[in-house]
């Protein structure tokens, strides 16, 4: 029987991790951050952070990546009282570049239909 537990704490995570950025992180360079995905390890000892942002700006993609690594304490002592794990995972935050990908792709796909 397979064990599904790392999925459904992942899912957990991401929607704590939100509602832990709209209501509980004040910094001006994570508003405009969206949480895309969360990959937790089969120990449950590490969790990456996916995570998005509208804007198409290297410095404000560094900004973003600076105000969630500054916040990384308090979200993971949030995610300790929220969650009922034995040990709160360590977490990273990466930018999803998938978003960029796909608008690339419409991008394209639309070129093709102009000729």
């Amino acid at each position: 029987m397979a064990n599904y537990r790392d999925r459904r704490v992942a899912h957990e995570i991401l929607r704590e991790v939100n509602d832990i950025l709209r209501k509980r992180v004040r910094d001006p360079r994570v508003q405009d951050v969206t949480i895309t995905d969360v990959r937790v390890t089969g120990d449950l000892q590490q969790a990456t952070i996916f995570y998005s942002i509208l804007s198409d700006l290297a410095s404000d993609k560094q900004k973003a990546q600076a105000g969630l690594e500054k916040a990384s304490g308090l979200i993971r002592r949030e995610l300790g009282q929220r969650l009922t794990l034995y040990k709160t995972p360590e977490i990273s935050f990466e930018l999803d570049s998938s978003v960029q990908y796909g608008n690339k792709i419409d991008e394209m796909i639309r070129n093709l239909h102009k000729d």
